[in-house]
């Protein structure tokens, strides 16, 4: 009987906010436009049309509204883009509007959300951050210094696929992909290639492979925020892997700040080295550890 009231107070309180909703977007009137979508049903909104394969659902949804259009997904208002011209139009010329965006749920763990760059709030502290990735990351000079490296792993992956096509041996796409992916990244962020078969890359794969599967599963407290519940765990969980992740970064940052120490250590130009280089230059505001490590992961 305790579950069962429990239930019942739950869907009750779902009714009310639902019935708040509609009051206050009646009363906001035509003040806040959104773009038009699929009609939705109460308190569920559009979760049932997006169903468990959303991006076929998204594609068909997108030829009958159009490349922007608005769902409700529970009680989240979300304005989808499906397009690459769309996308590329909301991000280059109005990304100030972007930000601040909707914060998903397992992202706060560990205050993700306050020193990670994608959903920390505009601010000085996002500026100095976007600007560190728009030059050391994202410039055209960079992205060219490291295209030797993206075909080299490009080559091992095609090398791979070669080889087990020749003994007649079955390929895990998601796996290959997954390993090529993490090798570039790792080698472009601390020189050293993640993808090997060491206790470091190992247990590395599998914080990230674990990451990767929470975040992908729908979470009921993106569809309804009620008073900050984690009712399936998941933040839980994000919060243990993200906690193993930075005991890494701890122990990488450790090792090469030990190294840069040395009188006769060369700066292997990587994008820890720069991170660790703007930080003690003092020019960065409040460039610290735990920005450099949020920073890191969200690259990563």
């Amino acid at each position: 009987m305790d579950f069962l009231n429990w239930l019942m107070y739950f869907v009750f309180s779902l009714i009310l906010f639902q019935a708040f909703h509609l009051i206050t977007r009646r009363k906001l009137g035509r003040s806040h436009k959104l773009p038009p979508g699929p009609p939705t049903i109460p308190i569920f909104g559009n979760l049932f049309q997006v169903g468990d394969k959303p991006h076929r659902s998204l594609a068909k949804l997108a030829k009958i509204h159009g490349d922007i259009m608005t769902l409700k997904l529970g009680q989240t208002t979300t304005v989808v883009f499906s397009s690459a011209t769309m996308a590329k139009e909301i991000f280059q010329k109005h990304d100030a509007v972007s930000c601040n965006r909707t914060i998903p749920d397992a992202l706060r763990a560990l205050q993700h959300h306050e020193a990670g760059l994608p959903w920390m709030p505009v601010s000085t502290t996002w500026r100095n951050l976007r600007k560190i990735c728009n030059l050391h990351i994202f410039a055209t000079h960079k992205l060219d210094a490291n295209q030797y490296l993206r075909r080299s792993k490009v080559e091992q992956l095609l090398a791979g696929v070669r080889e087990s096509s020749l003994i007649g041996e079955a390929i895990e796409i998601r796996q290959a992909a997954f390993k090529t992916t993490l090798s570039l990244i790792s080698n472009t962020i601390f020189s050293i290639d993640l993808a090997d078969s060491t206790h470091t890359s190992e247990e590395f794969r599998e914080i990230v492979r674990g990451i990767m599967e929470e975040l992908g599963k729908p979470n009921f407290g993106d569809y309804f925020p009620i008073a900050n519940l984690d009712l399936q765990g998941i933040r839980r969980r994000v919060a243990i892997l993200f906690r193993k992740m930075m005991d890494l970064f701890d122990k990488m940052l450790d090792e090469r700040m030990e190294l840069r120490r040395m009188n006769d250590y060369i700066s292997t130009d990587d994008f820890l080295d720069i991170l660790l280089q703007l930080s003690h230059q003092g020019n960065t505001e409040k460039l610290d550890r735990n920005l450099i490590k949020h920073l890191i992961l969200v690259v990563t």
